[in-house]
């Protein structure tokens, strides 16, 4: 049986890390597991989810990215050791998030990881910082994700503070797919793309068209997954194109 390791609550509810059998998983109260993490891959991101996120490297080399969400941080200590030079911010609304990450995941501190206690939406209204390569938006609450992260508003500034050939990568619901939706991302996207997974739909949106071939992306991944230390062909088999 997992053991409860800590504990926090605040005014949006329970924050929870538990650990059995060497994986430590982040939970709000709600069914689902927002995190994962193992003691013996601790760079390597364990849901698929996450994985498939991380797709989005097979587009573009990032030098400044921003996440939305932080979880435990998976994403980002595997970002931070898998992508030389980067520079990451990342907004997290709760500070006992932040605290469980660092505590219990092994976030990665110092001038390569920006942290920002923040409400992502008004983050993303009100930024005025360097435009960046990539945005990662995996913003959730116990029981299902965050409704204006498929807003007009929000796709509109994520767009905006994209440099030319960079990327927004969303997190949803399978549940979110819908054709409104889709047309929302391709009237400010040069091209997307998605992954379906058990559960998670996983949405690629790129200001410019995706750079090489079926061949050239499955050659690129295979050099990918070795830097990153997991295999990503099983999400880029996965991967559709969406378009306008």
């Amino acid at each position: 049986m997992p053991q409860e390791i800590f504990t926090a609550h605040d005014e949006f509810g329970p924050i929870r890390v538990l650990e059995s059998d060497g994986v430590r998983t982040l939970n709000f109260g709600g069914p689902d597991a927002q995190s994962s993490w193992s003691r013996s891959e601790p760079h390597v991101p364990q849901l698929e989810y996450v994985r498939a996120m991380l797709l989005v490297l097979l587009f573009n080399t990032p030098r400044q990215t921003l996440t939305l969400g932080l979880g435990a941080g998976t994403l980002n200590s595997c970002l931070h050791a898998g992508v030389a030079g980067l520079k990451q911010q990342v907004v997290e609304l709760r500070p006992g998030v932040i605290e469980a990450a660092q505590r219990y995941f092994q976030l990665p501190q110092g001038k390569r990881l920006q942290l920002h206690q923040a409400d992502a939406f008004t983050f993303m209204r009100e930024y005025k910082g360097k435009k960046l390569d990539v945005i990662f938006s995996d913003l959730y609450n116990a029981d299902d994700a965050e409704g204006e992260q498929f807003s007009a508003e929000f796709i509109e500034n994520c767009r905006h503070q994209l440099k030319t050939g960079g990327w927004l990568v969303l997190n949803c619901w399978d549940c979110h797919q819908s054709d409104e939706f889709m047309a929302l991302l391709n009237r400010h996207f040069c091209e997307v793309r998605s992954c379906l997974l058990s559960g998670n739909w996983v949405v690629f949106a790129g200001t410019s068209p995706a750079p090489g071939n079926a061949k050239a992306l499955k050659e690129q991944e295979w050099a990918l997954s070795k830097q990153l230390g997991f295999s990503l062909q099983p999400y880029l088999g996965r991967l559709a194109s969406h378009g306008s």
